[in-house]
């Protein structure tokens, strides 16, 4: 772009943002704003649709200083302005959203994934807080490796969950995703660049962790690791009383070397198909599964997984068994799963 022509448009952006008319940027920093009307949407509204807050504009950093920078300008102001970082717009209560403010498009950033050894802390992965979980996967998977703890949907930032928590159905085992950091990079309320884990910088390692974005925006984090299952068994069971679905979920991950996955969810009367993975059931239990949700208007579901080997695949089955055996099936498939 000519340099007259970024110079305009920096004057047409800084003259509608108010916050910002009695303050100087960069030249370089203030052309990463943008204001046009699909990029104000966008940044408006989340997943949860509780809020919308509309922004001043859109910020979309190329590096970690730019990110610096801007938060460090708002807080040296004299008008400081909001900011709220934006990963893929998942969260629920508007936290990636600044009415009036800036919203950063994380996504912008590209800090790229790293999969690393030390003597310390075994396989580890520095991954940028904008990634995705599913590039995370894809990377680890690569070096026979994946992290402990996961999201169901894998299509979520990593600076966003770790913002939120992180549930999954290896919870019970390993604790939430926010449990399995070895260490994180965070800019600040103030603008500053910090490293941060349990012994160094400990009170923002656990103020970011589960912060909802209010203690300052995750640029990277290094994860715990593992080596990854060669295969999983899969079991889905379906409930249509609440205690007893409940009572099962509590049996099977208080069992010793049980499952390696255990989760529950609710089926609701018009929930879509595909919102359970109904093309795991066949077509007549399928059928019976809707019945018995618009019966109820809601029916619960199990999910449990195994992980297995070459070792023990003639056992798995048998193994598996025994897990579910005390419980109260109403509906199940199993099936498996190889990677």
């Amino acid at each position: 772009m000519h340099h007259c022509t970024i110079n305009i448009l920096v004057s047409k952006i800084l003259t509608k943002l108010t916050p910002w008319k009695n303050q100087t940027l960069s030249l370089e920093i203030s052309s990463k704003f943008v204001k046009d009307t699909s990029s104000i949407n966008k940044a408006s509204s989340d997943f949860g649709k509780l809020f919308q807050e509309i922004p001043s504009a859109v910020f979309y950093p190329c590096t970690i200083s730019d990110l610096a920078h801007l938060i460090k300008s708002s807080y040296t102001s004299s008008c400081p302005f909001k900011i709220a970082a934006r990963g893929r717009g998942h969260s629920v209560g508007g936290q990636a959203m600044a009415k009036d403010g800036v919203v950063v498009e994380m996504a912008s950033l590209n800090s790229g994934i790293r999969v690393c050894w030390s003597e310390d802390l075994g396989f580890y992965g520095d991954v940028g807080g904008e990634q995705l979980w599913i590039d995370v996967l894809r990377t680890t998977m690569e070096y026979g490796l994946a992290p402990v703890s996961w999201t169901d949907y894998l299509y979520l930032s990593v600076g966003g969950t770790l913002s939120n928590g992180g549930i999954s159905g290896q919870s019970f085992l390993h604790g939430p995703q926010i449990s399995n950091v070895h260490e994180m990079d965070v800019i600040t309320g103030k603008g500053d660049f910090v490293t941060c884990s349990k012994s160094m910088n400990s009170d923002l390692f656990y103020a970011v962790l589960g912060g909802l974005g209010q203690f300052g925006i995750i640029t990277r984090a290094r994860i715990v690791l593992q080596k990854a299952p060669k295969r999983v068994k899969w079991v889905r069971m379906i409930y249509e009383d609440f205690a007893t679905f409940t009572k099962d979920q509590e049996h099977l991950i208080s069992l010793n070397q049980g499952p390696n996955y255990v989760e529950g969810s609710l089926i609701m009367k018009k929930s879509p198909a595909n919102n359970w993975r109904s093309s795991f059931f066949s077509i007549l239990d399928e059928a019976k599964v809707n019945s018995l949700a618009s019966k109820h208007g809601v029916v619960y579901s199990l999910e449990v997984v195994k992980y297995y080997d070459e070792s023990n695949i003639q056992t798995i089955d048998e193994v598996l068994g025994v897990h579910v055996h005390r419980v109260n099936i109403l509906i199940w498939s199993m099936f498996k799963i190889y990677f």
